[in-house]
């Protein structure tokens, strides 16, 4: 079974504290969008073989393991414990996601594998945010309001069809460093996540105001502010950092001004592409 499996941005990401385990507690609006990883899962007699298609452009700023460590190999693993099956599965990932950008390309490649082996058994697993606070959000995708520690995730409007530009530099963000950074703000700017969720229901055109996200106060990255610049004098109505960084979307109502920006930001040596926010994570290609 071979599926595409969406990318997500943060509309909005605030950090609101931190848990005596040192997790930290979150409000956000996660929202899938059209920008994919391809996902072929085959089941075999035994053992679990990964293997990875990763553009140049990417493997340069992180390279993605590609045997057990990876997350996709960790769904089935879980998948095959819970439910006492002693088969295995040949997995492909075909990289579209840039790495080490806060859009979930990991983790939607985990849900893609439970979502394929559930599609071939009928089987399914009970704790998939085993493998990562953001994998059952993958598992449904389109808009939602996530809170706590990312487990809870409760779906709001519908917000899909919005065109987006989505750029990354070359610089990377290491989550770890990210939040230890959040930890050392004074005084920082919080983004109404709550405020963002009610307009999405309310005046959906207008949520773009309500956009944010706690991290560009962290990370401070000059790649992520060039971007947000050009995608602010090439028409983008917002433009933010996405997840822990680094990279970032930006509205836009035209997409013929939205191709001119992405192609702008190519030219400038970032990754850029023009996509649209989407309702669900999976598309099956066969």
């Amino acid at each position: 079974m071979k599926v595409k499996t969406a990318a997500k941005i943060n509309l909005a990401l605030d950090v609101t504290g931190k848990l005596p385990n040192g997790y930290h507690t979150l409000e956000s609006v996660f929202q899938t969008v059209g920008l994919y990883d391809e996902v072929t899962v085959e089941l075999t007699e035994s053992s679990i073989e990964l293997s990875c298609e990763v553009p140049e452009e990417f493997a340069a700023a992180d390279p993605i393991p590609c045997d057990e460590r990876n997350i996709a190999y960790k769904a089935a693993k879980l998948f095959f414990e819970e439910n006492g099956m002693d088969c295995g599965c040949r997995i492909h990932i075909k990289k579209g996601i840039p790495s080490q950008a806060g859009m979930g390309g990991g983790s939607t490649d985990a849900a893609a594998v439970l979502y394929c082996l559930g599609e071939l058994t009928g089987k399914s697993v009970s704790k998939p945010e085993k493998l990562g606070a953001d994998v059952p959000f993958f598992l449904t995708g389109g808009t939602a309001y996530v809170e706590g520690i990312g487990e809870r995730i409760t779906p709001i409007a519908d917000y899909s069809g919005r065109i987006l530009v989505i750029a990354k530099g070359g610089e990377g963000v290491s989550t770890a460093e990210a939040y230890r950074n959040i930890d050392s703000l004074v005084s920082p700017l919080h983004p109404q996540a709550q405020k963002l969720a009610d307009t999405i229901g309310e005046a959906p055109d207008e949520a773009y105001r309500y956009f944010g996200n706690l991290f560009e106060e962290a990370v401070q990255l000059r790649e992520v502010d060039e971007i947000k610049s050009l995608m602010l004098q090439n028409g983008a109505l917002s433009a933010v950092m996405t997840g822990s960084g680094s990279a970032v979307f930006g509205l836009f109502t035209d997409r013929g001004k939205a191709d001119i920006c992405a192609e702008k930001l190519r030219g400038a040596g970032s990754f850029a592409a023009v996509c649209e926010t989407v309702p669900e994570s999976f598309l099956k290609i066969e």
